[in-house]
């Protein structure tokens, strides 16, 4: 990624995966590279961190309501606001 920008809409209000498939979610997450919605890994598929890996978009943010935090797949870090 070069530099920061500002993070894309949500593509989706569910993991677009699992909709696709007939599957279910645990919590949702929108990556901040293209704004693909995906589930957790608490989640039977994983598809954030399966996005994460397979496009090379290593952050996603929680979409949880009162939730404002990230975490990056590469570095295994819980990211915060400043």
């Amino acid at each position: 990624m070069d530099g920061i920008r500002e993070a894309p809409a949500p593509s989706s209000t569910g993991c677009e995966d699992c909709l696709r498939e007939g599957g279910t979610w645990v919590h949702l997450r929108a990556c901040l590279g293209c704004g693909h919605v995906g589930c957790c890994d608490s989640s039977p598929r994983q598809h954030a961190h399966r996005h994460a890996h397979a496009e090379g978009h290593p952050v996603a943010r929680s979409l949880q309501p009162g939730e404002h935090w990230a975490w990056c797949y590469t570095d295994e870090l819980f990211l915060l606001p400043a």
